[in-house]
């Protein structure tokens, strides 16, 4: 059997590494010119369905490598305002463990042949029931299974399933990371919270390594090479509907918005790496109709984007990796043909994809009280 995946996200890069590991043929195809060409985001925090998906995707020798580059979550949700005081609580957060997004995305890239510079065009169902991809840049591809994991504004999906299209909440978010120095120790009820005021909302998280991800890779897995990353809190600014950064730059515009604020959350701002600041859209897609069966399927955002505020985009998507691989698995050794695995998956991820959907959504005004739902 043989898989080609469009998109080197988390989810398609986790199936490649599943499907790799069972001895299925896979390619990775991802329209970007480079691995690292655009922002990628930070720290993510995996649920325990998420994580032992992950990990269940990954050889076994590399799960101590794995264990070591992740800190767990666990931790009361404050609602604080711009002086650090506790004004309410938004409960118990996720529990799990938190992991870098970057240092994640590069173990799982580790032996996998991806082909950069690689934007879908289209593809046909052959006569013999394969299917062939098309490419602006390059050869077509013929596989067994297409498995669009290319986000929200899938290629794949946008021939497969036109009537599934992104919906824009309206809410705008700026994101950004600041080195973890010592003057923001006791910063640390912050992390996890929200902190409210003038009609903003910021949000802080640590990213606490207990080795240096380059030098975990070093001792513990020698063919893995990491990103050098030192900890670091991730800063996200929730900006009120369809707010913009104007002619700001993103950390000026945050900035902007934090007039009064208490000096330390000012620093934190201020000393932030300028070249690793955003503004984000939130948007997100709704699984609609189920298509025609046959041998092209959807994965991750491509079918079910949630807001960031539910916290479960990347488990979901990691989630739809392990379970197709196990149904692909299941085709490759003729338990099952392999359209009716394909239909296992489908029917599952559908049910699941839909309510991680309406959770996120359901979350979404605690942080964003104007944002568009429907």
């Amino acid at each position: 059997m043989r898989v080609s995946v469009v998109g080197a996200g988390l989810g398609g890069l986790a199936l490649a590494q599943g499907l790799r590991g069972a001895g299925i043929e896979a390619d990775v195809f991802e329209r970007d010119p480079g691995i690292s060409a655009r922002f990628q985001g930070y720290r993510l925090v995996l649920d325990p369905t998420g994580f032992q998906a992950v990990r269940d995707c990954l050889p076994t020798h590399w799960h101590p490598l794995l264990d070591e580059i992740v800190m767990h979550a666990s931790a009361e949700q404050l609602i604080l305002d711009p002086q650090l005081n506790e004004i309410g609580r938004l409960g118990a957060g996720q529990t799990g463990v938190v992991v870098d997004r970057q240092v994640l995305r590069h173990l799982l890239l580790t032996g996998l042949t991806v082909h950069t510079d690689a934007a879908l065009t289209g593809y046909d169902v052959l006569a013999d029931g394969n299917v062939q991809a098309r490419f602006a840049r390059r050869d077509p591809a013929t596989a067994d299974l297409l498995v669009g994991a290319d986000g929200v504004t899938s290629a794949v999906r946008g021939v497969l399933s036109p009537q599934t299209t992104p919906t824009d909440t309206g809410v705008r978010f700026v994101i950004g990371r600041t080195p973890l120095a010592d003057e923001f120790a006791n910063l640390s009820k912050a992390y996890g919270s929200k902190i409210t005021g003038d009609g903003v909302s910021l949000l802080l998280g640590a990213m606490r390594f207990r080795t240096p991800p380059e030098k975990a890779a070093e001792q513990l897995a020698p063919d893995v090479t990491l990103p050098d990353i030192g900890d670091y809190v991730r800063w996200a600014m929730i900006l009120p509907r369809d707010g913009s950064l104007g002619d700001l730059t993103a950390q000026d515009a945050v900035l902007s918005r934090m007039e009064g604020w208490h000096p330390q959350l000012r620093a934190l701002i201020e000393q932030a790496d300028p070249n690793n600041s955003t503004l984000l859209f939130i948007r997100v897609v709704k699984p609609a109709e189920r298509w025609a069966p046959g041998p092209v399927t959807l994965l991750g955002d491509a079918i079910h984007a949630t807001s960031p505020t539910g916290g479960n985009g990347a488990n979901t998507a990691l989630r739809d990796a392990d379970l197709l691989r196990r149904c692909l698995i299941e085709a490759n050794d003729g338990r099952q043909d392999l359209l009716s695995a394909v239909n296992d998956y489908e029917r599952q991820m559908f049910e699941y994809g839909t309510e991680a959907v309406r959770n996120s959504l359901e979350k979404l005004p605690s942080f964003a009280p104007e944002a568009k739902l429907s």
